[in-house]
C-alpha cells in the first residue's frame, strides 16, 4: 500500500531570541530566516518550504512575543496570531535558561489547540547532565505538549530528530507549494532582510530597532545584479552613527550585506546604500505599510 502524501504548516513561536530563526534555518538546510544575537530580530513571518517525496513541511517564523510598544510591534504581533490561525502543528521553543513557568503562561495565552512539540533550546549551555534533566522536567511539568526536545541550533545537535518528530503528527495532504519553491517571499525581501541583519551585527543600541531597509530597484543584469536600497531611520544622530566617520561604518555595512547577499543569489552584485530619516516611521501607518510591515 503506497504511503500517504503528508503536508502541513509547522509554526515556530516563543520569546525573542529563543532560537527560532536558527532552528529554522537548521532544519530548511538554508539561511531564510536572518539572525543576530540581539533581540527582536526577526520583524515579519517567513515561509521556509521543506519539500521532499513524501511530505512537504512549511515552516513559519514567527517574530518574537512581545508587549507591543510600538505600532510596529503589533503589526508583528498579528504576524504571530496570523500563525496561531493556520497552524497544523505548533513548535513551541524555548531557551533552556528562562523560567518555565513564565514560558507556560506565554505559550497557554496563544490558545493553541492542535498538537504541540516542545523544543528546549541551547542546552550546551548547560554542562552539568543531572541539572540538564531536571531543567527539562520542570519544563515537561508545566508546559503542556505532545512532546519534548531539547536541541542546540546554533550546534545543530538533536535538530535531526525534529523532523521526525514532525512526520509523526503531520497531516495526509497533497503539496500546497511547487517542489522547486523554498519560501513564499520575494529576492527583494531577502535583500532587505540581508541587509537588516548586518546592521544588528554592525550597530549598537538603539540603531537596529530604529532602521527599516526599503529596495528601491533591482536590475538582474547579465553579469551582475545592481541593487538600491534605502536604510530608513527616525533621527538625525542615527542617520550619523549608521554613516560613520568619514562614510565608514556605511562602507563596512554595504560590503558585508552585498557579500551575504552575493552568497543567496551565486551571482555578483553592486549595492547603493541610501540612508534616510523618517521620524517617528514605527508608528506610521503609511510609512510601515511602505516598508513592507
Amino acid at each position: 500500500m503506497e504511503t500517504p502524501h503528508k503536508a502541513g504548516f509547522v509554526n515556530i513561536f516563543g520569546p525573542p531570541n529563543a532560537g527560532k530563526s536558527t532552528l529554522m534555518n537548521a532544519l530548511l538546510g538554508e539561511r531564510l530566516a536572518i539572525v543576530s544575537p540581539k533581540v527582536q530580530t526577526t520583524r515579519h513571518r517567513i515561509l521556509g518550504f521543506l519539500t521532499e517525496e513524501n511530505y512537504q513541511i512549511i515552516f513559519s517564523d514567527t517574530p518574537g512575543i512581545i508587549d507591543p510598544k510600538y505600532k510596529l510591534h503589533t503589526k508583528m504581533m498579528q504576524q504571530v496570531r496570523s500563525a496561531v490561525e493556520d497552524v497544523d502543528i505548533a513548535l513551541f521553543m524555548a531557551d533552556v535558561t528562562v523560567d518555565p513557568r513564565d514560558f507556560a503562561e506565554m505559550m497557554e495565552e496563544l490558545k493553541i489547540k492542535t498538537k504541540k512539540i516542545l523544543i528546549i533550546n541551547k542546552i550546551d549551555l548547560i554542562k552539568d547532565k543531572k541539572e540538564l534533566k531536571s531543567i527539562i522536567q520542570a519544563f515537561e511539568e508545566k508546559v503542556k505538549v505532545d512532546k519534548t526536545i531539547a536541541i542546540s541550533a546554533l550546534k545543530e545537535k538533536n535538530t535531526n530528530t525534529i523532523i521526525d518528530a514532525i512526520l509523526e503528527f503531520l497531516p495526509s495532504n497533497p503539496p500546497f507549494f511547487p517542489d522547486d519553491n523554498i519560501s513564499d517571499r520575494s529576492t527583494r525581501f531577502f535583500v532587505s532582510e540581508m541587509i537588516r541583519e548586518q546592521i544588528y551585527f554592525i550597530y549598537e543600541k538603539e540603531v537596529p530597532y530604529h532602521a527599516a531597509v526599503l529596495v528601491q530597484s533591482f536590475e538582474d543584469l547579465p553579469h551582475v545584479i545592481r541593487i538600491s536600497a534605502d536604510i530608513i531611520v527616525t533621527r538625525e544622530t542615527q542617520k550619523m552613527i549608521l554613516l560613520g566617520t568619514k562614510g565608514a561604518l556605511i562602507k563596512k555595512l554595504g560590503t558585508q550585506a552585498r557579500l551575504r547577499i552575493e552568497e543567496f543569489l551565486g551571482k555578483k552584485v553592486f549595492l547603493e546604500l541610501f540612508v534616510k530619516v523618517r521620524p517617528k516611521w514605527r508608528d506610521n501607518d503609511n510609512y510601515l505599510k511602505e516598508y513592507g510591515y
